[in-house]
């Protein structure tokens, strides 16, 4: 059986993430994953592109980011791409959540949320100079 696909292409604005919300709904409706799984999954992906839109391209400048998502024996998985600066989010280190929030430096806790979420979190430059995030999460039951 051929995995379902999608694909939506979002620009650098923050006003995209109702577009980013309702593509997630979408492909939970399709693929019968669980509300709270769901709920998780879009909050994973929506720091991830919250990073792009906020870091990734200069202040004026117009970028982009393209997420592919397929779902395959009981994987979901999110490529998100984009041409903007290099930023490995595999190499950032943890959150210390244990601190107060006075104490906690600024920033990281979408990253920590995404590591939390994701069962598995990849980042790759290609030589063409793209950032790949690879997001992949479990969404059936027989594969836990």
């Amino acid at each position: 059986m051929k995995p379902i696909e999608h694909r939506i292409v979002l620009k650098n604005d923050i006003s995209e993430l109702e577009r980013l919300h309702d593509f997630i709904k979408q492909i939970g409706k399709e693929n019968h994953i669980k509300d709270g799984l769901l709920d998780e999954i879009n909050l994973a992906v929506e720091e991830a592109i919250v990073n792009v839109i906020d870091y990734a391209y200069p202040d004026g400048v117009e970028g982009e980011a393209v997420i592919n998502v397929n779902e395959e024996n009981g994987f979901i998985k999110f490529v998100i791409k984009d041409k903007g600066k290099p930023f490995d989010p595999t190499q950032v280190k943890e959150a210390d959540t244990t601190l107060s929030v006075e104490d906690r430096e600024i920033g990281g806790l979408g990253i920590f949320l995404v590591r939390k979420i994701m069962d598995n979190v990849q980042y790759e430059r290609t030589a063409d100079g793209q950032n790949v995030l690879t997001l992949i999460k479990k969404i059936k039951e027989e594969n836990i």
